[in-house]
């Protein structure tokens, strides 16, 4: 774990670090790495304004060569930083850093007893895969600031440059395993809907499996991954991610073309209060999975389908089937008529192509 520090909230009570347990054994506590370097010297940048390489080397107890030696690094990951001879650095703008605490305090009540802790990494390899290597993960919310594997269905690449987005993996354990687990993505992509919408969010829509769009550009997509023992219960780990402001110039290989928060709508969302929303909306899917509630996440995703009513093409391997798509199913695979004959498909190592 990054060096950092338990962040305590005025409106938060958080449990000692050997707290075992979720809800009735006791509150969420709230850590954020704010001793790790990088995000030190964001946090002195997060207002956008010129800071000089004197002042920035006095507040971080560091050299000026070591505070090029970060902003270098920065650079090097994707942070537009702009340098102003003689007078100093400055974001290409302004960001927030995410805060744990802020995020635990801004959850409703009943979700901050569901957590057994919120935690807000500078960097890590993947969040999704830092909580499976957890014994337990169960109630663990995990974000942040930068993936050095940040990773999407079908092993892709999901890349981020810190601070530019939401990189966020929530912990549970289904125990029993409901109907309905294997329909993960369909409802963690209608729990995103309820999310971005009660951010101000009204024009995405979702692309099966996992993606999240805009205007037919990605916004985000989601990742769930489960380990289960036999005939016992099964740990799922559920990965969101989530464009904000991506730097202008950014480029992304493939045919996902990227589009960020930033552009969808004239004010966006703070990043905590998204992750927030983000949070309590999968425990509520989760809440409503395990007590068999789940066809109005069905209907919320068939609302913000995309592709239902256009041909599509779908891929596995080099092997392409062409069709019209029809939609989802009550289990979430994906309807598809092909030569006049209606097909059903499930997501595996597939991927769609709307034209």
């Amino acid at each position: 774990m990054i060096a950092g520090s338990l962040r305590y909230p005025s409106e938060s009570v958080f449990s000692g670090p050997n707290s075992s347990a979720a809800g009735v054994n006791g509150p969420a506590r709230a850590w954020t790495a704010d001793a790790e370097p990088d995000r030190m010297l964001l946090a002195q940048l997060a207002d956008g304004r010129l800071h000089s390489g004197v002042d920035l080397a006095r507040k971080l107890g560091v050299t000026r060569a070591a505070v090029w030696k970060r902003i270098a690094a920065l650079a090097g990951r994707g942070v537009r930083l702009d340098r102003i001879r003689g007078r100093g650095y400055r974001l290409g703008r302004p960001v927030e850093l995410l805060d744990a605490g802020e995020i635990l305090n801004r959850l409703r009540p009943d979700i901050r007893r569901a957590l057994r802790e919120v935690r807000a990494e500078f960097s890590l390899d993947s969040t999704n895969l830092a909580l499976l290597r957890e014994a337990d993960c169960h109630g663990r919310l995990l974000l942040a600031e930068f993936q050095t594997h940040g990773r999407g269905r079908r092993g892709n690449q999901w890349l981020s440059p810190p601070a530019s987005g939401i990189c966020m993996s929530l912990g549970w354990r289904l125990d029993p395993i409901p109907a309905g687990a294997g329909a993960l993505s369909i409802l963690t992509g209608a729990a995103m809907m309820r999310a971005l919408r009660l951010c101000g969010m009204e024009s995405v829509g979702l692309k099966w499996p996992n993606d999240i769009v805009f205007e037919g550009r990605k916004l985000g997509g989601l990742l769930v991954e489960s380990r289960a023992q036999h005939a016992g219960p099964m740990d799922v780990v559920i990965g969101v991610g989530i464009n904000v402001s991506l730097p202008d110039d950014l480029r992304i290989p493939g045919d996902n073309v990227p589009v960020d928060l930033a552009r969808c709508c004239t004010s966006p969302p703070s990043r905590n209060v998204l992750c927030a929303r983000m949070a309590e909306a999968l425990i509520d899917m989760l809440t409503a999975l395990g007590s068999g509630r789940i066809g109005d996440y069905f209907d919320e995703w068939r609302r913000h389908d995309v592709g239902a009513g256009r041909d599509g093409a779908l891929r596995l391997g080099r092997k392409v089937v062409r069709g019209r798509v029809l939609g989802i199913s009550d289990s979430g695979m994906l309807r598809m008529l092909v030569g006049g004959v209606e097909r059903e498909f499930s997501s595996g190592d597939l991927s769609l192509r709307l034209r």
